[in-house]
């Protein structure tokens, strides 16, 4: 079976359990955070640390044994805080390394790279497979997968470079790859093609974001290229409402794509896009436990069987994280 490093250490991917394959546990700009303290609203770290505590325990509590948390440069990820939070919490939280933009680099990019002003090896290859076999930032905790995205704006050239960087990254390590796409530009096509080009075996790529469209050509075709399809903003109804996620998964279930699909809510602890306030009046059901409480129950109604909810929360999972 083989093992995937966890925030508390390896764990047998025999042993993950059902997971949830693209939650995080908090989405921040730490910059603003720390600049800019009370916008959104106040940050207390000893509050925000027990409110995620509450809710992650929650969440264990209705079976879930795993949360992947796609968390990279441009989101806020500080493993330090993770680590606080999962000794508290009998979960294991999957982290990863990456970087998250729809268009432009970090500044720390521009200039350094092949043919640029400082042209060596792109250092973002380096860093991320860095963070995969040593740890993160001085920790010993290690990325077990990848995450890069590619939004409405489509294959910019800092979009690509970020792409082809985590290409690279994974076919030097072996981790699998989680891509932020819209669907709607078809985008998932281009992750396909761009990754592939880079010698990416796509069975390692969750699509993500896919379950925000009712194209059911689209994402057969995602499907039979290989890769995953992350059905992963149940909750966000603001979105898509909660019948049409459902329904899509169910007729995907029903074309035989059971083993090509994968839950989740890219829910957050705290996200500071908006106040907590705005957050639950627009998606009062953007949480951890909707998959559980209410989706589930509903796949079950509509003739999804107990077999195929296990192959998606935790056969197709436990095969991703299989060297």
């Amino acid at each position: 079976m083989g093992s995937v490093h966890t925030v508390r250490g390896p764990v047998d991917t025999a042993d993950l359990g059902m997971v949830l394959m693209h939650e995080h546990v908090f989405v921040l700009g730490e910059e603003m955070r720390q600049n800019f303290p009370d916008y959104p609203e106040p940050w207390d770290e000893d509050v925000r640390v027990a409110d995620a505590v509450a809710k992650l325990t929650e969440l264990k509590s209705r079976g879930i044994s795993t949360i992947v948390d796609p968390t990279v440069i441009g989101l806020g990820r500080y493993i330090p805080r993770i680590a606080r939070i999962n000794e508290q919490v009998d979960l294991n939280i999957i982290v990863a390394t990456g970087i998250y933009t729809h268009n432009d680099l970090p500044f720390q990019f521009h200039y350094v790279g092949p043919g640029l002003m400082v042209d060596v090896q792109d250092p973002m290859v380096d860093l991320f497979v860095k963070d995969i076999r040593e740890g993160i930032a001085g920790t010993d905790i290690r990325a077990s997968f990848l995450k890069c995205a590619i939004e409405e704006s489509g294959l910019t050239p800092g979009v690509e470079r970020v792409m082809r960087a985590v290409g690279a990254a994974q076919v030097e390590t072996g981790v699998p790859i989680t891509v932020h796409t819209n669907p709607h530009t078809e985008s998932g096509l281009v992750v396909q093609k761009v990754l592939a080009d880079e010698g990416v075996d796509l069975a390692k790529v969750v699509i993500g974001h896919s379950g925000d469209s009712t194209d059911l050509d689209y994402l057969c075709a995602l499907a039979d290229g290989g890769s995953l399809l992350g059905m992963d903003r149940f909750g966000l109804d603001v979105l898509l409402p909660f019948e049409n996620r459902v329904n899509t998964v169910v007729e995907m279930v029903r074309r035989g794509y059971a083993e090509r699909m994968v839950l989740s809510h890219d829910a957050s602890c705290f996200i500071d896009w908006f106040s907590s306030e705005a957050k639950e009046a627009a998606v009062p059901n953007w949480n951890f436990t909707h998959i559980s409480d209410q989706v589930i129950p509903a796949l079950l109604e509509r003739g999804v069987t107990e077999e195929q909810i296990t192959t998606m929360l935790v056969d197709n999972p436990r095969r991703y994280f299989e060297n």
